[in-house]
């Protein structure tokens, strides 16, 4: 009988419209990774960790708990997966995907006497077994398409937080089949879902178009298919601004501001501006009231300040940071502050380095990094972790190089500093995984003038980096260091040459084509004498083919 009672559960569930759990999900975190296990589980990690600082406390904080059971367990922490998804059922006993979650973890400890109660019990919430109306009374059929609802928005949640993600292409796949979910959980929890949980839900649904937007926006700003995005957004952050959630609301007029300032990049105004009554509203007054909405809560001025440095808005990000700092200026509870503002002083410096190489501008103000410094040197004396160690060396390299000739030494002891500081992020557990630490140990040692480590570190940073990234700039830094040694006769022509080869074959694999010959395209207009050597000795070595490469990029591009 116990047989035949499972056999027809199982037939229904292929019936199902939904199946609870997050394990079963075309998730990448689920399948066999296609990178080695080392660089899964750091980009594991650190999306968890982004996670974590972002966990939703409203509506959807079990959508970020359950999330969060995920990432332990696909990270062999079974024990904390097991005390999460507990952790849920006890709080939420009919929430769908946390029992079925518990199971597979019980399932997996081979412990089956607990998981088959969790399918017991997960069976019962979904009316899969007889009895449960009289074990809910007549409550059964409002509860069941309600926990359907809030077991699909839960799947959609977790869609965006995917890992493994190599192209925008994949990006806005799985941000499509994340507002799909919603769009189904919406239908599911008609009448059932209460107004503040949908306006958390929209508040998810309106950032995922947004992004969406974006990525449209970066190829093709007039691209007809924008309109879809930027008219469903625009009715999303409507309705959340009625949520009675603060963040919420000062947020959504975070994004309505800037939503309104894309709206300029299309030719002809979305009809949702004027249907939404946003008809002639200026983004600045967007960004006015999300600041006054959020001013007496320096996490949600944070949140702000994020937003707004990631827009390019520095000084109101800045302004913002000195707003949440003003009512908690300890950095032990609010460290996030005063990170963002390290940031931003960071990218003002940067961006200046920038405008300096282009002649736009005189030499960007060192004051900057003397300022991102002292923030830095608040979080270090009381949470010190791996990315304030990273930001701390970043901002010392900077100020041991000269801002127009970034290889000129101008502080050996700050690049001291700099190398001490990459050293203690190593120590932390991810600190061997990141790429950017390695890159800017390789530029530090490459401007001390050791570059034969320069090269170990930029080699290793290469093989870091993800399939399809747009940071090539290490690989340009290799080629730059194997040139020095080329021409200090520090290596022998073969070995060069043969690095040459390896590397630059190395980079086509790992990086766009287009990105590796922009790379190539610098080097060459910036160091065309050692490369004329190069290839005179390439030539005699017989390897023609990165002669012929070179030789193309050196080309005007077609127009």
């Amino acid at each position: 009988m116990g047989e035949d009672s499972d056999r027809e559960i199982e037939e229904i569930i292929q019936e199902m419209d939904y199946i609870p759990g997050h394990f079963h999900l075309e998730l990448n975190l689920n399948f066999e990774p296609l990178q080695e296990e080392r660089l899964r589980r750091r980009d594991a990690k650190l999306k968890r960790d982004s996670l974590q600082l972002e966990a939703e406390e409203g509506a959807q904080r079990f959508a970020s708990r359950n999330l969060l059971g995920v990432f332990a367990f696909h990270l062999d922490e079974c024990q904390a997966a097991e005390e999460i998804f507990s952790s849920v059922c006890r709080e939420e006993p009919g929430n769908l995907n946390a029992w079925a979650n518990l199971g597979y973890v019980y399932d997996r400890l081979q412990q089956e006497a607990r998981a088959s109660e969790c399918v017991e019990r997960l069976s019962q919430l979904m009316g899969l077994k007889q009895g449960q109306e009289q074990e809910e009374g007549g409550e059964a059929e409002t509860l069941r398409p309600l926990r359907a609802a809030r077991c699909l928005a839960e799947h959609a949640y977790a869609s965006a937080f995917d890992v493994g993600l190599q192209s925008e292409e994949d990006h806005a796949e799985k941000l499509s089949t994340a507002i799909g979910l919603y769009d189904k959980a919406l239908l599911y929890g008609k009448g059932k879902v209460s107004s503040e949980e949908k306006r958390s839900w929209y508040f998810t649904m309106a950032t995922m178009f947004i992004r969406l937007d974006g990525m449209l926006m970066n190829k093709d700003p007039s691209a007809c298919k924008r309109l879809k995005y930027f008219n469903r957004s625009l009715l999303l952050l409507r309705e959340v601004l009625k949520s009675d959630s603060a963040q919420y609301r000062a947020l959504a007029l975070c994004y309505l501001g800037m939503m309104l300032e894309r709206a300029d990049s299309i030719p002809n105004i979305p009809m949702a501006v004027h249907d939404c009554g946003y008809s002639g509203t200026d983004p600045l007054d967007c960004y006015g009231q999300a600041i006054e909405t959020a001013k007496t809560d320096p996490f949600t001025l944070n949140r702000l300040a994020k937003v707004f440095h990631f827009l390019g808005k520095q000084d109101m990000a800045v302004g913002i940071c000195n707003m949440a700092l003003n009512i908690l200026p300890d950095p032990g509870t609010n460290w996030q502050a005063y990170s963002t503002r390290a940031k931003i002083y960071i990218k003002l410096y940067t961006r200046g380095l920038e405008r300096v190489k282009m002649g736009q501008s005189g030499v960007p103000d060192r004051q900057l990094l003397t300022k991102a410094k002292a923030d830095l040197d608040l979080i270090l004396a009381v949470c010190p972790c791996l990315k304030t160690y990273l930001d701390m060396g970043q901002v010392c390299y900077y100020m041991g190089v000269d801002a127009v000739q970034e290889l000129q030494l101008v502080d050996e002891s700050a690049l001291n500093n700099a190398l001490v500081f990459f050293a203690r992020a190593m120590e932390y557990e991810l600190g061997d995984t990141l790429p950017e630490i390695q890159l800017l140990r390789g530029k530090c040692l490459q401007a001390k003038g050791e570059e034969n480590n320069a090269v170990e570190c930029f080699k290793q940073a290469i093989e870091l980096d993800d399939v399809g990234s747009q940071f090539s700039e290490t690989f340009r830094c290799l080629i730059e260091s194997l040139l020095s040694l080329f021409i200090q006769g520090k290596c022998s022509e073969e070995m060069i040459i043969n690095e040459v080869e390896i590397w630059v074959e190395k980079a086509e694999s790992k990086y766009r084509i287009e990105r590796v010959m922009q790379e190539l395209r610098s080097i060459c207009r910036n160091h065309m004498p050692k490369i004329l050597k190069l290839s005179r000795a390439m030539i005699v070595a017989g390897k023609l083919q990165i002669v012929k490469l070179l030789l193309e990029t050196m080309n005007p591009e077609p127009t």
